[in-house]
């Protein structure tokens, strides 16, 4: 992973794109993560293969483009996650526990 990591930062940095404006990244991001809405929608697993793939793709280069990296995003991530509690509601989206009604 770290190996596909570094070839598409590479690629970034060969069309320049490590130096673009984050804003424009963003919005990219979230072109991307619509691709993803819809192959779900079709259920189309090529589609979210690809639109997964798209996704992080555009998340490395946005980290990129702010001195951090994936892997470096992804630990942060899971720090704050890993000792979680909270409980699945009935449409299979996990609720954290301060956010559930008592």
């Amino acid at each position: 992973m770290k190996e596909l990591i570094k070839s598409v930062e590479e690629w970034s940095k060969d069309k320049g794109l490590d130096q673009s404006n984050s804003f424009t990244q963003y919005a990219k991001v979230g072109e991307e993560v619509g691709e993803v809405a819809s192959a779900l929608c079709k259920k189309d697993k090529d589609a979210l293969k690809d639109g997964i793939g798209d996704v992080v793709v555009t998340l490395i280069i946005l980290a990129q483009q702010n001195g951090m990296t994936l892997e470096e995003c992804l630990n942060t991530a899971y720090d704050e996650i890993k000792g979680r509690k909270g409980e699945m509601s009935e449409d299979g989206s996990f609720i954290k526990e301060k956010d559930l009604k008592v």
